[in-house]
């Protein structure tokens, strides 16, 4: 017999996806089922939220949608964070819920909430699978998942429909796609290449769906053309590998690194932002430039946003674009007076560590340690500006942080995640002692899927970027302060390696023993909060 939760399972598993996360309840139990038997692995989170960012982690590893499984009321109220994230992150998020059965759902008052009406302002659709077409609804789900600007999507599902035979049951497979690419003939290019070949000082500034979509290395072919710097988003980072001449690191948290970075783009005479959404940014960034007509976007999917106007927009794949107007630009004498170079010097010596021990001899010590392969995860916090500007990324995508939606608690679900869909990679989650303590039951994840995560705690007993923001304002250090929580002794209690230090030989030792370790490794570096003062 095949179930509609038969059905639902493989229709998921011809779209590539072969890992669930979630909290189980009595609404999804069938569902779990059908997704084991389907090749579906099911991972128990702690918490629904931290599940729902597995998932995203799991998503971006795999590029497949993610999928996350809860039960009716507390369940799908629990994930709402997580959702919410996925949106504003453009993570393609299945969230299947289960629903209390039709025929006692208007007299039955227990747990029962408006499911879509929670999620309506999070999700691209809500819709609650029926037996007479659970196959094309699922596939209708996931295409619009995967549409441009990809996000969340939301099905119910009630148990009764889950166990019940599939009348006519119908598993559809995405299609296969072809997509026309944009080449150096096309009158468009051709346009823009005439643009950015009579520049003098061109920019580009490039974001996640150039990341995405593989822009890396047509626009590095296209700035070294140019001779242009380039600046990413935060989520970009990498794009261009940042030990390049010409790469600038990211941008939109750090008032030190962004005082150096819109004073080039005020000198810039054109602007080319490729796949790039200021969603990414913060207010300092809302018009970079003040005429729009020095900036050329070029994006498959334009974003909602009022941040600023651009002049002249290309709507395409920017990895096809890029790299059509690299074969065709004209190379000329650009930035005369090394304006970019100046630039890059000022933030490698404003982002120096100022001591032998705190959070810049931290990053620094990541640097040195964390091999290419590797991927790296980083929490919301003070810990995670100074990571981004300092981190050298010289692959995109290589570093994971929720960068729209800066929620807490995020690096170790997003690094569970990855490390789920691809245990062979070595993934390491960098986070501030506030976020772990918010979400320290993900520890018991760990160590129940056996993964050999290494989590580097930078642990300054505060809240540090909200206290930083409270002294800014004049205002007294109010709610920010934490106490001292033995995290060793926590990670050893959940079943992982867990040590203290306080010097970069002994980091330096204890993330080369982590990479021997079959189980998770928690190290915890203690400095003082003072440390980020004046730091970003």
């Amino acid at each position: 017999m095949t179930r509609i939760a038969d059905t639902i399972a493989a229709t998921l598993h011809a779209h590539g996806i072969r890992h669930a996360f979630g909290m189980p309840g009595g609404e999804v139990v069938t569902l779990i089922d059908g997704l084991e038997a389907a090749g579906i692995r099911f991972h128990l989170a702690r918490h629904e939220t931290a599940a729902a960012i597995m998932a995203a982690g799991a998503s971006v590893t795999t590029a497949t949608p993610g999928l996350l499984v809860v039960t009716v009321g507390p369940g799908l109220a629990n994930a709402v964070n997580g959702i919410a994230d996925a949106a504003q992150e453009h993570v393609p998020l299945v969230v299947i819920s289960g629903i209390v059965d039709r025929p006692t759902r208007a007299r039955y008052t227990h747990q029962v909430i408006d499911h879509a009406a929670l999620l309506r302002p999070l999700v691209k659709a809500s819709f609650e699978v029926e037996p007479e077409s659970a196959g094309p609804t699922m596939a209708r789900a996931l295409a619009l998942a995967l549409a441009e600007p990809m996000g969340p999507v939301h099905l119910d599902l009630s148990p009764a429909v889950a166990a019940m035979p599939d009348p006519a049951p119908q598993v559809v497979a995405p299609p296969a796609v072809l997509r026309p690419r944009i080449g150096p003939q096309d009158l468009a290019i051709a346009t823009l290449a005439q643009r950015l070949s009579q520049a003098r000082r061109p920019l580009i500034l490039a974001g996640l769906e150039a990341a995405q979509r593989g822009a890396g290395p047509a626009l590095l072919r296209l700035a070294e053309t140019l001779g242009a710097p380039v600046v990413t988003t935060y989520k970009a980072k990498g794009l261009v590998p940042e030990d390049h001449a010409l790469a600038l690191g990211g941008a939109g948290l750090s008032p030190l690194a962004d005082a150096v970075l819109l004073r080039l783009f005020g000198q810039a005479d054109l602007l080319l932002f490729v796949g790039y959404d200021p969603i990414e940014m913060r207010l300092g960034w809302l018009d970079p430039v003040s005429d729009p007509e020095r900036i050329i976007e070029v994006t498959a999917a334009p974003a909602d946003h009022a941040m600023h106007q651009a002049g002249l927009r290309l709507l395409a794949d920017p990895a096809a674009a890029v790299a059509a107007l690299a074969q065709v630009v004209v190379p000329g004498k650009t930035w005369p007076e090394g304006e970019p170079a100046v630039a890059r010097a000022q933030l490698m010596e404003r982002f120096a560590a100022p001591a032998d021990w705190g959070p810049h001899a931290i990053v620094e010590t990541l640097n040195q340690t964390v091999e290419d392969g590797d991927l790296v995860t980083v929490d919301a916090g003070a810990h995670r500006i100074l990571l981004s500007q300092k981190w050298v990324a010289r692959r995109p995508l290589s570093l994971l942080q929720s960068a729209g939606f800066c929620t807490m608690a995020g690096a170790l679900p997003l690094a569970i995640g990855a490390q789920v869909a691809d245990p062979a990679r070595r993934v390491v989650a960098v986070m501030g002692d506030g976020g772990l303590e918010m979400g320290i039951g993900e520890l018991a994840t760990l160590r129940d899927l056996g993964l050999p995560v290494t989590i580097v705690l930078f642990q300054d007993r505060s809240l540090a970027l909200i206290a930083l923001k409270q002294d800014a304002a004049g205002l007294a250090p109010h709610g920010v302060a934490l106490g001292q929580t033995d995290f060793a002794t926590v990670a050893i209690g959940f079943g992982g390696h867990g040590r203290t230090v306080g010097n970069v030989a002994d980091l330096r030792a204890e993330l080369a023993a982590a990479r021997g370790r079959d189980r998770f490794t928690l190290i915890a570096c203690r400095f003082d909060a003072d440390a980020y003062h004046q730091a970003f």
